[in-house]
Order: structure tokens, then sequence, then C-alpha cells
């Protein structure tokens, strides 16, 4: 009977519904990324100025962080069906401005909503981890980032080669499309999740304050990530003009240069398994290193070579490889510090890490213009050492995240 209960206990999310959480993260978030590809077209279609054409991007990112922080936390005194479904409306009607939009003050007001209302997709990972049982948690959860981030991942030659049949605009029209029909899915079959509203939305956002101060295991798993996200969107902000500079490669080629990241992938349900088996802080260790070394070796090896473009898709595989793999083993770690705080740990861990991945396009453009692409990568190399530095100053995981849980209500 013991065994039966706990087979019962073990399989309490069904692999139909892993599989529709780990699609739906994977089409929402993909639009945060569509526009990267696109700037050119979009600028010159809603006349935006080219010094200005960066805010494309930049606002959606805006958009996404304002979500993390305001719009997350409230997983966890909403009930998040009905959270999901009206924000997805939200997305579903700023992808349409977008679509339609004539000039630029409208379209990027869109971008900033599109932004908002992708912040869904981290209100479905803590809700595959409520469904999830103690044992199965990191499998689950490795496996609905996999979608997550292929979502990502493909969203950029997706875009492109959408563009060129049909235009920039025809990407956001289908992509509202498919989130409609997202939307009329999840309201049928999401369960219902209702958490203990016992504080106020004002005291919500105030607590953000006080649970990053109080759980040391969520501060030091977003600076983690934070400098392999950082090292990640400098690489992929930068790979493009590079690229087309050295490698003289079209847009056509660059996309499917893109589509090598996809294989990275892999690594998130790899991660999530070793995880359930007590591997986290070995994993977390080894990411960086291979985060350090994908950048090393292409540092060492920039010549206009045969060598180095083999190198460079090595490095773009590797490199997604070590930043979704460690991202699974902190966010398993981060929903085992208690179930009442789900939504504002994922929300504080997700805007940290997602401040160090703007800072990593930034510190990218910077550098590829002043010191070309031996400083970027170079920067790129020192990223993850500064990670791997503060990981060498971590005690005994177990200690860390068993005192924070306590904590982190």
């Amino acid at each position: 009977m013991m065994h039966k209960e706990q087979a019962k206990q073990d399989s309490r999310i069904s692999s139909g519904m892993m599989v529709l959480l780990a699609a739906a993260c994977g089409l929402i978030a993909a639009n945060l990324y569509y526009a990267q590809t696109l700037v050119g077209p979009i600028r010159d279609a809603i006349g935006l100025p080219s010094t200005a054409a960066g805010l494309i991007v930049t606002v959606t990112q805006i958009g996404y962080v304002i979500g993390l922080l305001l719009i997350v936390p409230l997983s966890d005194i909403i009930e998040n069906r009905r959270l999901t479904v009206f924000m997805l409306i939200v997305a579903i009607a700023a992808l349409l401005t977008a679509a339609f939009a004539p000039n630029a003050p409208l379209f990027l007001v869109a971008s900033l909503f599109i932004g908002i209302g992708s912040v869904v997709a981290q209100i479905l990972v803590p809700f595959a981890a409520y469904l999830a049982s103690d044992v199965q948690r990191g499998r689950v959860i490795g496996n609905v980032m996999s979608g997550l981030l292929l979502g990502i991942m493909l969203a950029r030659p997706l875009a492109s080669f959408i563009t060129s049949l049909w235009g920039w605009r025809a990407i956001f029209v289908l992509s509202a499309i498919v989130i409609s029909l997202l939307a009329v899915l999840l309201s049928y079959v999401l369960p219902e999740r209702k958490p203990s509203p016992n504080v106020r939305y004002g005291k919500l956002i105030l607590s953000l304050g006080a649970i990053l101060r109080q759980t040391p295991a969520l501060r030091r798993r977003a600076l983690y990530q934070a400098c392999l996200f950082g090292a990640f969107s400098l690489f992929w902000t930068v790979v493009p003009l590079h690229l087309a500079d050295t490698f003289e490669m079209s847009q056509g080629g660059i996309a499917w240069f893109a589509l090598v990241g996809v294989g990275g992938a892999i690594a998130a349900p790899i991660a999530g398994r070793l995880a359930d088996k007590g591997w986290d802080k070995w994993l977390t260790g080894l990411a960086m290193i291979v985060a350090a070394v994908s950048f090393l070796l292409i540092h060492l090896f920039h010549s206009y070579s045969t060598l180095a473009l083999i190198l460079l898709f090595v490095s773009a595989f590797t490199l997604d490889m070590a930043v979704s793999g460690n991202l699974v083993v902190s966010q398993r770690t981060i929903y085992s510090l208690g179930s009442e705080a789900k939504g504002r740990l994922n929300g504080l861990f997700m805007s940290i890490f997602f401040v160090g991945g703007a800072i990593g396009s930034s510190l990218g453009g910077w550098s590829y213009t002043h010191g070309g692409w031996k400083l970027t990568t170079l920067i790129g190399t020192i990223l993850p050492l500064l990670a791997l530095i503060y990981f060498f100053t971590e005690k005994r995981t177990h200690k860390t995240v068993t005192d924070s849980k306590t904590r982190a209500h």
C-alpha cells in the first residue's frame, strides 16, 4: 500500500500536461525575441531613427521585467488559471497592435505590453512545479524549461524566415493567432490553483525586498544565472554582426546558425534529472566552466578560417547547454524554498538574471564597437569566471536551502 501511495504521489502531473506547459512556455517566451532579428525592417516601417532602433528590443525587455516584479507575484494571491488567461489576452491585444502600428510611439507601447503579457511563462513554470511531486520536480521543471528555451532559441530564425515570406508584420499576427488558441486551451485544461492569500497586493510587492534579503540561496542562484545569461546575451547580440562582418554570412545563413543554439536545450531535462539525484552543486560549477571555455576557445581562435567558424558553432551549442542547464538547477533550488512565495521567488530570480542579460547585451554592443570580436569574447570569458569565483565561496548547499526555506514565506 505504501508503494502504491508513493507511486500515486510521484505521478501527480501527467505527461500530457507537462508537454502542454512546455509548449505553452515556449510559444509565449518566443514573443520576447521575434523583433531581435527584425530591427532593420521594423525601424524603416515605423519611422524610427537609427540611433533609437535599439528601443525595439529594449522596450519589450523592460516590459518583461515590469511584469516579473509586478504581475508574477500575483500568482501567490490570485487563482493561477484566471491570471494566466487574462495576461494572455493582454499579450494578444499587444501583438495585434504591434502588427498594425503605423508609427513608432504606438509600436513601442505595444512592445512594452508584449513584454508584460509574456510573463505568463513565469507563472506556468512554478505552476508545473506545484503540480509535480518532490521526487519528480527537477525532471518536470527541466522538461518545461526545455520547451521555454526552445521557444526562445527558435524565435529568431523563425521570425527571419516568416519575414522573408510575408513581411515582418506577419510574425506578430501569426503569434497572436497561436496565443489565442493557447489561451482557450489552457482555460479548459489547466486545473485550478487557489493560493491562500494572507497578504494584500501592496504588502506582497513590499515583501519582495524582505524575501531577497532573507533568502541567501535566491541571491546566490540569481547572481550565478545573471552572469551566465549576461554571457549568453552578449554572444547572441554580437555573433550575427561577427558572422556578417568576418565570414560575410547572409541573413539566411545567420538564421541557420541561430538554429545551432536549439540543440543546447537538451541540457535542461538532463540537468533536471541529475539535480533530482543531488548533483545540483556539481552541475552548477560545471556549467560555469563550460561557459567560460566556450568563450575562451573563440577568443583564442578568432581568425577568418574554417576552424574559427567550426569553433563558433561548437561554442554556440555548449554555451546554450551551460546556460539552460544551470537555469533548471537554479529553479529547482528556488522552488524548494517555500510554496507560499513561489511566485515572488520566481519573479525576483527571473528579473535579476534578466537584468544580467540586458547588461550583457549592452556590453556586447559597446565592446564590439570599441574593441571588436576579441574584446567581446574576452568579456564573455570573464562573466562566467566571476560566477565561478563567487561559486567557490558557497558553503553546504543543503544547509543554505534549508535555512532559506524557513524564511521564504
